[in-house]
């Protein structure tokens, strides 16, 4: 097992399936421009080798599936299946939504318990403005189908000032009353939000704003989390909890197990460093080859992690997944 000086070690992992998306969300794209597989993608079966090998070199827990948009991946299947016999603690999933409602059949034969939904705005005409794509109807639909298979749907939110900020209480509301738990995401300085201080600054939002803003309405209490849980988590007594990942306002950097692995093969040990390392080469090795070179470059991509706080990075979120 691999720990740093701090006592960090990578039991999280995430897994961009793919790059391709069926949104264009602005803070994610500006350009607009819908995000389509890279030509070097893995295919589905030396993924899901990476992850094995990854689980034995690093002691990986749990794994999320993320993209892009992973629903829109021909791989699923084929790596869903794959995974689900590694003897994970959990296999979670991260989508927008747009085709969950279709694909629920396939989540659950594949032992996915648990989602996370981005959903930035309740009202649909932000909605289109938002993410540049799909139907804010269907997602609702999607969500509440997987809610009544028994899934736990966590809601992800990026409060944005001069686009879905008057959203916040409205959303809160309609997930404690559909029994989600509602994720509010401080912008990160990400990509092109790393190059432009200015255009940060007029859209983010602080913890200690939203605090304040549901106070007015709520009163809550904050609630236990695991050590290495990314979000505060808060609790309206006899309604629900929700949370702030608030990267900016309160880091959480010094407890961070997660590590992230791209479609194209590509480690990255921390979102605030450019450094990644490729595996791409080692898939296709036998075990006994593969899984030396493999614990070294976990080395260095455990050395990459900040020590105290996120410094900003120009890796473009839309690469790597949440």
């Amino acid at each position: 097992m691999i720990v740093d000086r701090q006592g960090r070690r990578f039991r999280n992992l995430r897994v961009s399936l793919t790059a391709a998306c069926n949104y264009a969300c602005t803070y994610c794209v500006p350009d607009g421009k819908r995000l389509v597989a890279a030509q070097d993608e893995l295919s589905a079966e030396a993924m899901a080798r990476g992850v094995a090998y990854l689980v034995e070199a690093a002691g990986i827990e749990r794994v999320r599936v993320t993209g892009g948009e992973p629903l829109v991946s021909p791989k699923l299947e084929t790596f869903l299946g794959s995974i689900a016999t590694l003897g994970l603690d959990e296999i979670s999933l991260t989508t927008n939504g747009q085709l969950l409602a279709r694909k629920l059949p396939l989540l659950r034969a594949a032992g996915i318990r648990r989602l996370n939904v981005s959903l930035d705005t309740l009202d649909p005409d932000a909605f289109r403005r938002i993410a540049r794509g799909g139907d804010l109807a269907t997602v609702l639909d999607g969500m509440s189908q997987a809610r009544a298979c028994g899934m736990q749907i966590k809601v992800n939110m990026v409060p944005l000032r001069g686009q879905n900020f008057d959203q916040v209480l409205p959303l809160l509301e309609y997930c404690l009353a559909h029994g989600y738990e509602l994720r509010f995401i401080e912008l990160m300085r990400m990509g092109h939000l790393a190059r432009d201080s200015n255009a940060f600054l007029q859209q983010f939002v602080s913890l200690e704003h939203l605090l304040q803003m549901i106070g007015e309405q709520y009163e809550y209490l904050q609630a236990n989390a695991p050590v290495d849980a990314t979000a505060l988590r808060y609790q309206i007594p006899g309604q629900g909890y929700f949370g702030v990942i608030a990267n900016e306002s309160v880091p959480f950097c010094r407890t961070c197990s997660r590590l992230r692995l791209s479609s194209t093969g590509w480690l990255h040990g921390c979102l605030s460093s450019s450094n990644r390392h490729y595996i791409g080469d080692l898939l296709d090795k036998p075990r006994h080859q593969a899984l030396p070179a493999l614990q070294g470059l976990l080395v260095k991509a455990l050395g990459d992690k900040q020590p105290v706080a996120f410094s900003g990075g120009a890796t473009v979120m839309k690469i790597i997944g949440g």
